[in-house]
């Protein structure tokens, strides 16, 4: 039940991250290396994105630290697990090149510097710290090594990636390992998620209340998107359903909704001129059922996502 990766360009297996924790049901890949090398970003988003984090409060505390995440990150990585708000649990794992004495002098120093925000935490031999912001809840961090920073809602999050071995293997389930191994590293952007029994209390509303779509997510199993940003987008999304059946009127229900967004594009592109260069991409959306799985595809041009948010440069 997986979908197939997208594009003809050579593809490299995923592999689980060991760090992730045993109990996550969804697992975000983002190739942060990858998309900045990327055409479209280099020519449309580069510098843009320079100048957003210069001014930004997390860059600045980022340079306190020695980080650089444009430089620095190759890859984050997030495990996320939960039902609803209230066991909802994650771990992220950014790779890229660190100092640990460096950014653990960094932020040890940071505590001293605004104590109301920044803690260190001692839990048995762990070492970790602590951000409480003003509003919302507070995050921690810590070193691995000097290729991974973790960082997570709760310092048990942090304790039990800690606890793993440097030799380690991922204790994710099988099923989730499966999916992963499915997608492809290369891509700048990779999801997989396990959907089953995790969807029945959804209720949809207004536009998206249809009884297609409702009746899919109660059979829907897993679902995976590969997102691959080059000179173009390519996209790629897999739906996993229970069988074949469902896998067939789910297909149908997909078909009707990419045609109903194919045919209102025109007409609200018609009255936003910003939606004129998505209106040729869209033709690109298609669907198809194999094995048990929903695959919509499409493409999104480099000439139009520069046409949206650098008007005039993609000429």
């Amino acid at each position: 039940m997986l979908a197939t990766a997208v594009a003809a360009t050579p593809t490299r297996a995923a592999e689980p991250d060991k760090l992730l924790p045993p109990d996550a049901d969804v697992v975000v890949s983002v190739n942060l290396r990858q998309a900045l090398g990327s055409e479209i970003v280099k020519r449309y988003a580069l510098e843009n994105l320079k100048q957003t984090l210069q001014g930004n409060d997390a860059q600045k505390f980022l340079r306190e630290l020695g980080l650089d995440p444009l430089k620095d990150v190759d890859r984050v990585v997030v495990g996320m697990s939960g039902k609803d708000e209230t066991d909802f649990k994650y771990l992220v794992v950014i790779h890229g090149t660190f100092d640990p004495e460096k950014l653990y002098k960094a932020a040890e120093a940071q505590t001293r510097a605004d104590a109301d925000h920044f803690a260190l935490v001692k839990d048995g031999k762990d070492v970790m710290f602590k951000y409480t912001p003003d509003n919302g809840n507070p995050l921690y961090g810590t070193v691995v090594d000097e290729k991974r920073v973790i960082l997570s809602g709760d310092k048990k999050g942090i304790a039990d990636a800690l606890a793993v071995p440097a030799a380690g293997k991922t204790k994710l389930g099988g099923e989730l390992t499966t999916l992963i191994k499915g997608m492809d590293d290369k891509s700048t952007l990779w999801v997989a998620a396990l959907a089953s029994g995790r969807l029945d209390k959804v209720k949809l509303k207004g536009p998206a209340a249809n009884p297609g779509i409702q009746n899919s997510l109660g059979n829907l199993q897993t679902a995976t998107l590969v997102v691959r940003v080059e000179k173009d987008v390519d996209l790629n999304i897999g739906l996993g359903m229970k069988d074949n059946d469902a896998a067939e009127e789910a297909g149908k229900t997909v078909t009707e909704l990419l045609q109903t967004v194919k045919g209102a594009l025109p007409f609200l592109a018609a009255n936003d001129p910003k939606l004129k260069p998505l209106v040729e991409s869209s033709k690109s959306l298609k669907s198809e059922v194999r094995d048990r799985t929903v695959v919509i595809t499409g493409k999104l041009a480099g000439q139009a996502i520069g046409d949206i948010i650098a008007p005039g440069k993609a000429d």
